[in-house]
């Protein structure tokens, strides 16, 4: 059919892995799956703290004002402002450059290294925000806090998929994603509580950043390093006490023998950036680089996160149950999460992008209807309409958060070799920033032109990703992650690019 299943019995050497979960390789996954609850924190406390009075009041009165004054301006455009918009983008932007060296440092010095570098530089600027007097303090602490979340996205999801045996791949990566969601979740309780904390409660809600920052670094320093990378870096010996280790077991030469099979090819590419580029590699490049982090962020998830106060504020409800109802929709992603992480080994990336998208599709369509049947100018929004909205966008997050937000990295982070697996995720946390940035800066003005029409286009983006996946994306469930190439050669489409593999006839 047009996924291209290949037959995972096809592969190499897979059937000959071994492994048990030990107590080491939980600590390892836990510990290095934090750096998601940094990106968490800061998703669910930027669109908290932009909606608070005090902080407004300090650095946008002017949007202070208009949030206060009875206008003839429709409630769409409260927060229109660029410069506020950039507060919270401009964390992206600074994502966006430090990946490009963390894709080095990941390489070159380790995943690990990586994961303390980006607990040292979120750190830092959690206290800078903390501290601000102005704007441009503002913006100086959230490129730090950008650095760290470059850092950590880089690696994390390489580390989780790398430790990870190939059967349960799916559920460790999403640690990544369950991690992020609770950090989303914290964050709005902390915004709830110290939004009647006045003049500094938004100050302590930036600051409390600095919590799960220590608690990365500290655990990073007992971390041990993947055994994929201390192959990459010809560290055999640790390489393979390394993995009996997170193994549980001394028989892992089938393992072992894929890993320095796959680092001698990586020695060979002197470029990997420019490999990257290479026909071989064209569906790596086309899906897991460019096409899914980019799809990620054209859900419209990340605007109802950064925004979600402000956006319940907008259409009509008070501060109080705005932050409450943010707090409500972002559990809804944390269950979505849970969900993703039991079922998505047994059910596949396919079937939750596909179902799921299709829920998000009629869920964007409904509020898109209902905003342009029920929502007026200057006029408090219907009770009925409002829970209607509520439950609503609980639905498209608990969509979101089963699917495209936990395999949003966890399929890219499964389909490059590791000759070019700093270099691809490097590009997959590139696109992944532009797109997060772009929406974030445009998001708000987006709204109030577009009004109830943003949601509609979300919606006809979703359908465009959803036949993307159907027809282009294989199964990777339970494949070895250095077997997926196998997969490329076996696929309807992709095998007429990178030329078809001895085993293209499992394709069903």
């Amino acid at each position: 059919m047009a996924g291209g299943f290949v037959d995972a019995g096809n592969l190499k050497r897979a059937h000959l892995y071994e492994y048990r979960i030990t107590g080491y390789f939980i600590f390892a996954c836990i510990v290095a799956a934090l750096g998601g609850s940094l990106f968490g924190y800061d998703l669910g406390v930027s669109g908290g703290v932009t909606s608070m009075d005090d902080f407004l009041v300090e650095f946008f009165p002017d949007v202070y004002r208009r949030k206060h004054a009875h206008l003839r301006e429709t409630d769409y455009c409260k927060y229109d402002d660029q410069v506020l918009t950039l507060f919270t983008s401009s964390l992206y932007f600074a994502a966006l450059v430090s990946t490009i060296g963390a894709s080095y440092v990941t390489r070159s010095r380790g995943r690990r290294a990586s994961i303390l570098v980006g607990a040292v530089s979120f750190f830092t600027g959690a206290l800078v925000n903390a501290f601000a007097r102005n704007i441009a303090m503002l913006i100086i602490g959230r490129c730090f806090l950008g650095a760290g979340i470059g850092f950590s996205n880089q690696a994390v999801p390489l580390y989780l998929s790398e430790m990870a045996p190939a059967k349960v791949r799916g559920a460790v990566n999403q640690l990544f994603q369950l991690t992020t969601c609770l950090g989303i979740l914290v964050a709005n309780f902390i915004n709830y509580g110290t939004e009647k904390i006045h003049p500094w409660g938004w100050r302590l809600s930036l600051g409390l950043a600095t919590v799960p920052a220590t608690i990365m670094f500290v655990g990073g320093i007992f971390l041990p390093e993947t055994p994929n990378s201390l192959v990459e870096q010809g560290k055999l010996e640790e390489a393979r006490r390394v993995l009996e280790k997170v193994r549980g077991t001394t028989r892992v030469d089938a393992e072992f023998a894929d890993l320095v099979d796959a680092s001698n090819e990586a020695r060979a590419i002197k470029h990997p950036f420019r490999n990257l580029l290479a026909k071989k590699n064209r569906p790596q490049f086309i899906i897991g680089a460019l096409a899914i982090p980019a799809f990620q962020q054209l859900t419209g998830m990340n605007s109802i996160l950064f925004y979600a106060p402000v956006l319940f504020q907008s259409l009509g409800f008070s501060n109080d149950a705005s932050l409450f109802s943010s707090v409500i929709t972002n559990a809804a992603l944390v269950v979505g999460a849970l969900i993703s992480m039991a079922l998505v080994d047994k059910f596949g990336r396919r079937a939750f992008f596909l179902e799921a998208g299709a829920e998000m599709f009629f869920v964007m369509i409904a509020v898109a209807i209902t905003l342009a049947l029920k929502f007026g100018e200057g006029e408090p929004i219907p009770k009925g309409v409002g829970i209607f909205l509520v439950v609503a966008i609980c639905l498209f997050v608990l969509a979101y958060g089963r699917s495209w937000g936990p395999l949003g990295w966890l399929v890219p982070s499964e389909l490059f070799p590791l000759e070019m697996r700093s270099a691809g995720q490097s590009v997959v946390v590139c696109v992944n920033m532009i797109f997060t940035a772009l929406i974030a800066q445009c998001f708000l003005i987006s709204l109030c032109h577009l009004k109830y029409g943003i949601f509609l286009l979300f919606g006809g983006l979703i359908f465009i990703m959803s036949a993307f996946i159907f027809f282009l994306l294989p199964e990777t469930k339970q494949v070895p992650i250095e077997e997926v190439y196998l997969l490329w050669q076996n696929h309807w489409f992709w095998k007429r690019i990178v030329g078809p593999g001895p085993a293209s006839s499992s394709q069903v």
